[in-house]
């Protein structure tokens, strides 16, 4: 009995020292990818100025021992209490591997890895309140993300935070694609424009994703992800520092001190850096990301179906050829309804206009909604319904059974142009009734996706961007912008920029048009976007009678929108791209360009052993000249070979690789 007892302390007292504070593991402490390439380093200390005063945390990112992250600080500041940021004692430490791999049926790779290495770091304040903090720490090979997390405690239940004390200093001078929007009130619609960091003020509101290229060599990507029940975040320039961003909370609506409102235990987002060698390194590491959220809570997901839809907004009240008056009728909505059917598209979208100001639950006089519902089930197409967000926030308990009892497979939620924590909350709301009710969201007047399509894979896409439709009314949306986007907002989740534009036009032949409008770009090059663009609703946005017999169509209705496996194969930001994505044993190729012409060689390494039948869609003979010129041709490829793509001014190139038989 006594040698049993004996035991028993023994292993009590292996037990105690295992998880004992960690006096055996000296700071820094440290977790690195499970590759070995990027480490994260945690550490308790005072750092000379331009620092602030006194011992604080810091963490600090290294890639193959270069250093791009210096001691950066971490804290929170609270309203109407003390800064959690500094007399912090460390408590030990938590060590965790994760190797695990996820199905992701309507994303960019079907089967996600999630792999990584984990360090908590339990933190305690001195004195007399003693509050707690964790911080977490993620090494992925890729990627490195961190949260702050509240441990439940007495005396520290509910709080305000104010801000985030959390810093991103550079190692050295960097170069970025930086999203200046302005203020906390956008729909995050503007171009990622090329600029130094120091560039940057302590007054900016840059928007996420930052892609940054480090004087170290690497290039990173600073984003969020898990956003849920909290403020979005944004970066300055952090005030007296080199080289430095700060991160801005978006404040509550008439609170400009308050963003957060809890309680604990709560989490933070993730603070994500993506970090590669080279700029297409970033799109293949990007499903971090969504990785880093909880997985569905929509146990049967059958209901949920990506594809492409036809929308009558983007060319006003235009037709040709036809024998009704277009407009929003129930005639112009039952045409688009046809041609969905005919290009084999599973969605039409009817847009502004069908219900009456702020009651969602009515259409007006000229539309039949059954009828048209009705004819749609008849043609095999789902409908989409426009809503203004004010709406749905008064009407949503109402309005959301009444859809599923039409028929109606979703929703465009439309105008919420902010993110601060009670819009953030309201986005979740609406996703959790259309699961309700077998609905499908699109968010537009949206802010940037942090991957909740995986924990509610009915958001099947949002805006988020400068898209197509800034082609009604400007000149803002060039080629340029076009393969920027790639490698900055795209690598956040995708996006419904609203390709498909066939009236293509030349640098000088463009002008804005609200009714029947041009865009920047050849017709290959928009053709290509449904390759380098992801969005799992994809729209065809032309009149259709713009698409009938038209050379390009044939691409379009074979396109998916959701794909089994992802290679970045090339590019520069503001440059060019290329990108091939997979769906069974087919691969699809785009390639955009900037206004330079340019001859690309492309090796097919990523093809599987043996012989290809490439279906290609190319700039035509005439592209530099005639935006619509394309050139459609077959061409046998082998996996050993290359292709050479030849882009013309503002052109693409779209290919469909299928096995020889």
């Amino acid at each position: 009995m006594a040698q049993f007892a004996d035991r028993r302390f023994l292993i009590l007292l292996i037990t105690l020292i295992v998880a004992s504070p960690a006096a055996a593991e000296p700071l820094p402490l440290s977790v690195r990818s499970p590759d070995g390439r990027l480490a994260v380093f945690f550490e308790l200390k005072s750092n000379p100025q331009p620092y602030l005063a006194g011992v604080r945390a810091y963490y600090r990112v290294t890639y193959m021992g270069k250093t791009l992250l210096k001691d950066s600080p971490l804290g929170l500041d609270f309203l109407g209490a003390p800064p959690l940021e500094s007399g912090l004692v460390l408590m030990g430490s938590n060590r965790e591997a994760h190797d695990s791999v996820w199905t992701d049926e309507f994303g960019t790779e079907r089967e996600v890895r999630d792999h990584y290495n984990q360090l908590t770091v339990p933190l305690r304040e001195r004195g007399a309140s003693g509050r707690r903090l964790d911080l977490i720490f993620r090494a992925y090979d890729g990627a490195v993300a961190f949260r702050y997390r509240l441990p439940e405690q007495d005396g520290f239940r509910e709080f305000t935070l104010s801000s985030e004390d959390t810093g991103f200093y550079f190692a050295g001078p960097a170069q970025v694609f930086a999203l200046d929007l302005g203020g906390f009130t956008t729909p995050y619609e503007s171009e990622f424009r090329p600029e130094a960091l120091d560039a940057i003020k302590p007054t900016s509101t840059i928007g996420l994703p930052l892609l940054v290229h480090t004087s170290a060599g690497p290039w990173l990507a600073l984003t969020e992800a898990d956003l849920d029940d909290f403020a979005g975040m944004y970066v300055s320039t952090a005030r007296g520092v080199p080289n430095a961003l700060a991160g801005k909370l978006s404040p509550l609506p008439e609170r400009s001190d308050s963003a957060v409102i809890g309680a604990t235990p709560k989490d933070s987002p993730w603070r994500v850096l993506l970090v590669a060698e080279d700029p297409v390194g970033l799109i293949q590491a990007s499903p971090v990301i969504v990785s880093l959220n909880p997985p569905s809570k929509i146990s049967d997901t059958s209901w949920i179906k990506p594809g492409k839809s036809a929308w009558d907004w983007w060319s006003g009240s235009y037709a040709s050829g036809v024998d009704f008056k277009p407009g929003m009728n129930t005639a112009t909505m039952e045409h688009y309804v046809d041609f969905a059917a005919a290009a084999h598209l599973q969605y039409m979208l009817i847009d502004a206009g069908w219900s009456p100001g702020d009651d969602i639950l009515h259409p007006v006089a000229a539309i039949d909604m059954p009828g048209i519902l009705a004819h749609a089930r008849d043609k095999g197409v789902r409908v989409l319904l426009w809503l203004h967000w004010t709406a749905v926030k008064k009407q949503m308990d109402e309005a959301f059974p009444l859809y599923e009892s039409w028929g109606v497979a979703g929703v465009k939620v439309d105008f919420m142009n902010r993110d601060d924590q009670e819009m953030v909350n309201f986005y979740k709301r609406v996703l959790e009734k259309a699961a309700e009710h077998h609905l499908v969201v699109d968010f537009h007047g949206a802010f940037k996706p942090t991957g909740l399509r995986r924990t509610y894979p009915n958001q099947l896409t949002r805006e988020g961007v400068m898209g197509m439709e800034y082609s009604k009314w400007s000149t803002r949306v060039t080629p340029v912008h076009d393969v920027t986007l790639p490698f900055t907002r795209f690598l956040a989740g995708p996006a419904d920029y609203t390709p498909g534009c066939f009236h293509n036009a030349t640098h000088a032949e463009f002008k804005p048009e609200h009714v029947q409008p041009m865009c920047q770009g050849t017709r290959a090059h928009q053709l290509a976007m449904y390759v380098d663009f992801f969005s799992p609703l994809a729209m065809l946005s032309d009149y259709p009678e713009d698409y009938v017999g038209q050379p390009g169509l044939e691409f379009l209705e074979k396109v998916p929108t959701v794909w089994d496996e992802t290679r970045a194969l090339a590019g520069e930001p503001g440059k060019f791209v290329v990108i091939a994505r997979r769906k069974g044993d087919t691969w699809y190729v785009g390639a955009m360009t900037n206004w330079d012409s340019r001859d690309l060689d492309v090796p097919l390494g990523f093809l599987g052993a043996g012989s290809y039948d490439a279906q290609i869609f190319a700039d035509g003979p005439q592209a530099e000249t005639d935006a619509t010129s394309l050139d459609v041709r077959t061409e046998r490829l082998e996996a050993r070979g290359r292709l050479s793509l030849h882009l013309a001014s503002g052109g693409g190139y779209a290919a469909i690789i299928t096995p020889a038989k």
